[in-house]
């Protein structure tokens, strides 16, 4: 995501990534690895709830979930990876997005 971020702010769109660390580790990590987009620790778990993402202690806790979310927060894209490996290509975004950005014009 971080090689294509320009694609997504071109296209008007953001990324806000989601993890169970605190907000301390996150900070930390975000400046170590200079990523330039949004990082949202959630170590309570509301979000992974809200959005029902699987946690899986047999393969290292939360699962990948991916969804792109309108700006009307409606969800038009979800993805449960299986593992952790298992987040879709940066292209699948990217044409939803730019599906999404059409209907709108």
């Amino acid at each position: 995501m971080r090689d294509a971020y320009s694609e997504f702010t071109k296209r008007g769109a953001e990324i806000i990534a989601i993890g169970p660390d605190n907000l301390r580790s996150f900070q930390r990590y975000w400046e170590n690895e200079n990523l330039p987009y949004v990082g949202l620790p959630d170590s309570d778990h509301q979000v992974a709830r809200t959005y029902r993402q699987e946690v899986n202690l047999f393969k290292l806790g939360r699962m990948p979930l991916n969804c792109v979310i309108d700006l009307e927060g409606n969800i038009r894209y979800i993805h449960y990876g299986s593992s952790m490996a298992d987040i879709p290509d940066v292209e699948i975004f990217l044409d939803v997005i730019d599906k999404l950005n059409a209907s709108s014009n």
